[in-house]
């Protein structure tokens, strides 16, 4: 099944991500430039433009595990991104290449904070009354947003391929 990205360049996927990771850094310096840590600006009834660290993985996973988690989660990153670009170099004109890019992009955008900071800066922080979503930043999104187009991309493909089989085409 065609899929968005079809024809598109390693060149300009690696854009995408260039441009993921470089908006993220942006504003992840904006807030570290502009806001005390800790600090929360209301928005919105429900956002509230924040300055918090996560040393830990999604959802402060390992935050507080003693430091060694920083350069673990360092490895890991470095493998995955060194994956995604190999498979973004072989598969570009693959509709998949996008999510690669997305991932990629985003990983890239919290490696350099592990690697320069020793900390994610989060930003974004959404709730309903005294809940609270853990505080993300842009490079989340991109990776969640990958993640969820990768998915979609191949249940679609499994669907499609079921479909011609069925009507006997190829």
């Amino acid at each position: 099944m065609p899929f968005i990205g079809n024809n598109l360049s390693p060149y300009v996927l690696f854009s995408i991500s260039g441009l993921i990771a470089a908006s993220d850094q942006t504003v992840k310096w904006l807030v570290q430039q502009t806001m005390a840590y800790g600090e929360s600006i209301a928005v919105t009834p429900f956002f509230n433009w924040v300055h918090v660290w996560n040393t830990g993985a999604a959802f402060s996973l390992f935050a507080n595990a003693g430091g060694w988690q920083r350069y673990f989660f360092i490895g890991i990153a470095v493998v995955v991104s060194v994956v995604l670009i190999k498979l973004i170099r072989e598969k570009g004109h693959n509709g998949d290449a996008i999510a690669y890019s997305l991932i990629l992009g985003g990983a890239m955008g919290n490696l350099i904070d592990r690697i320069f900071r020793g900390y994610v800066v989060d930003s974004f922080d959404f709730y309903w009354r005294d809940w609270h979503w853990p505080a993300f930043n842009l490079a989340d999104i991109a990776i969640v947003l990958g993640a969820l187009l990768f998915v979609s991309s191949s249940l679609l493909g499994k669907k499609a391929n079921t479909n011609a089989e069925s009507d006997g085409s190829d």
